[in-house]
């Protein structure tokens, strides 16, 4: 007797175990952001992880200027709507936040050069207060946040335009004194020069810092599975 009863107390164990035992119950799929190595999301019965790879957007919750901060700095983002898989799983609910360190700033330099931000992506929060471990950096070609090639472009033109002005209104001053028919040769002169000096200018001063505003999106890319409770899908009736 004692012998079956020992027998079935190690059978409720084991079963207990089982029970509790992570398996996947299948897959399922992100809507994928530019950048997203993959789409995967792995459903079991304890959480839904979130694959290495996946990327999603997060937003700025206040503005941010890369020369007010420095390494070791927290910064907070909100993520701008819940997020669920195509087929209807709720990953990430409405009102969630995740947390940043800052682990380099690169001011900008000469050459144009802009300044560039590296950020760790280390903890996301549920709006119930749960926080869940993550690794993610922005999902950008070399993880860095910087400004995009419009504003450096705008920079340039900037000083093209400017400088450009000057030397046309120089090269018109002395076409004038002399001779005001020669107007045309001061411009054909002043204009170019001006523009060339502009564009060297511009190309050879340190680029921009990196500023964002409250609001504004970035997309980040997880290092590693996000691993999360499950959540209640709402309903309409609610």
């Amino acid at each position: 007797m004692k012998k079956i009863l020992i027998t079935l107390l190690i059978l409720t164990l084991g079963l207990t175990v089982m029970a509790d035992e992570e398996q996947v119950l299948g897959y399922e799929h992100m809507f994928s952001e530019k950048g997203a190595l993959t789409d995967k999301v792995a459903i079991t019965n304890l959480h839904n992880i979130i694959c290495k790879g996946n990327a999603f957007k997060v937003e700025f919750n206040c503005d941010f200027k890369s020369e007010c901060y420095k390494a070791g700095d927290k910064v907070n983002f909100d993520v701008p709507g819940a997020i669920y898989t195509k087929e209807g799983t709720l990953l990430i609910p409405s009102g969630s936040k995740v947390v940043g360190t800052i682990i380099k700033i690169e001011e900008q330099r000469i050459f144009n050069k802009n300044a560039r931000v590296y950020i760790n992506f280390e903890c996301i929060i549920f709006p119930d207060g749960t926080a869940f471990k993550m690794l993610a950096k922005p999902c950008t070609k070399d993880g860095a946040l910087k400004e995009d090639g419009w504003h450096t472009a705008g920079k340039l033109f900037a000083y093209t335009l400017g400088l450009g002005i000057v030397g046309a209104g120089a090269g018109t001053g002395f076409a004038f004194i002399p001779n005001p028919a020669k107007l045309g040769v001061g411009y054909a002169i002043g204009i170019p020069v001006g523009t060339t000096v502009g564009l060297i200018t511009g190309l050879i001063t340190p680029g921009l810092k990196y500023h964002a505003k409250c609001g504004e999106n970035i997309i980040i890319l997880l290092c590693e599975n996000l691993c999360l409770s499950k959540q209640q899908n709402c309903s309409c009736n609610e």
